[in-house]
């Protein structure tokens, strides 16, 4: 069952909200799940529900808040174009602030993982290289990887992308991450496009989808005893 929190930002004591869900079953640790540009829509409900129901605390928060509070948008044109403005708005600094602030809520509890999509993506390799208290990281198709393929990681990241995917060369983000983490798992999935782990999408193939979140777990598994959580 989803619900909503408040949580406050370090960085500007901004309060934002974000969705919640407590985990069925034993619990193996919290997961902040991070949105695409555009915003908590039905694909990151959905996302949340999945996390919580492998068994983990679940925060996503509205990263957006700053420029419109519980913003959501279809994934259309304008969508796209009022997300990258909102991105330009609030800014990569406060973003992380407020994942920072997801971590620090759920890091009591066990430990704390991330995954992201798009936007989300990006923003978990960012975490990893400058948050504090991660165990490990999971990034989609992010298209500031590349770009910040060479800052030094404090968390391993498995990283997910699409064959197909028109907006993110797979094989141009993996070289780049390979040449400065060699170490990092980069997958590469050939029947699915951009935003595949949205069921239903066009680029979507739902055995592609369950491929990278059981690589996920499993990874996550892996590093269950890393990061700050005591």
């Amino acid at each position: 069952m989803l619900d909503t929190v408040t949580l406050t930002s370090a960085i500007d004591g901004f309060s934002f909200t974000a969705l919640h869900a407590q985990p069925e079953g034993p619990r193996k640790g919290g997961v902040v799940v991070i949105q695409e540009i555009f915003g908590l829509d039905q694909y990151v409900q959905a996302d949340v529900a999945r996390w919580a129901a492998r068994g983990f605390e679940v925060l996503a928060p509205s990263i957006f808040d700053r420029a419109e509070p519980g913003f959501t948008a279809e994934h259309d044109p304008q969508g796209f174009q009022t997300g990258v403005s909102y991105v330009q708005k609030v800014g990569i600094d406060a973003m992380l602030s407020d994942i920072q602030a997801c971590i620090d809520d759920l890091t009591a509890r066990g430990p704390v993982f991330a995954v992201g999509y798009c936007l989300g993506g990006s923003l978990v390799w960012l975490s990893a290289a400058r948050l504090k208290g991660l165990a490990a990281g999971a990034a989609y198709y992010g298209s500031m990887i590349a770009a910040n393929a060479d800052q030094t990681l404090s968390a391993p990241v498995v990283v997910h992308l699409g064959r197909k995917d028109g907006h993110i060369p797979a094989e141009e983000v993996k070289a780049a991450i390979w040449t400065a983490h060699p170490e990092v798992p980069v997958h590469v999935y050939e029947n699915s496009g951009h935003g595949f782990n949205n069921d239903g999408r066009p680029d979507s193939d739902a055995g592609d989808a369950e491929l990278a979140r059981q690589r996920t777990v499993d990874f996550f598994a892996e590093h269950s005893g890393a990061g700050g959580h005591g």
